[in-house]
């Protein structure tokens, strides 16, 4: 998988993230992590950062997804979102 083809992040609807700009992230890349499919590249602060373009998920941790590929995301896109964390991956579905 190159990093052209790696799934975008379509929204985000998390209030208070530093790589939140108007529900568009713009992380360079987020990871999605262990258990509970927290967004592990939240930041919560009110300085803005990031890149110009849409983040995509660089990796996911979450073995146990349908979407989840050796360690990558192979859905189209993802929503992240408040979930069991403050910012979770709200595509991942069990296998």
């Amino acid at each position: 998988m190159t990093t052209m083809s790696l799934p975008l992040v379509s929204t985000c609807s998390v209030d208070g993230c530093s790589y939140n700009h108007d529900h568009d992230c713009h992380a360079g890349a987020i990871t999605v992590t262990g258990s509970s499919s927290a967004c592990g590249t939240y930041v919560h602060t009110d300085a803005k950062g990031g890149a110009d373009s849409t983040a995509t998920v660089g990796a996911c941790h979450r073995t146990d997804c349908v979407h989840n590929s050796a360690l990558e995301c192979t859905a189209h896109d993802v929503e992240v979102g408040p979930g069991a964390d403050v910012a979770d991956c709200l595509t991942f579905s069990a296998r």
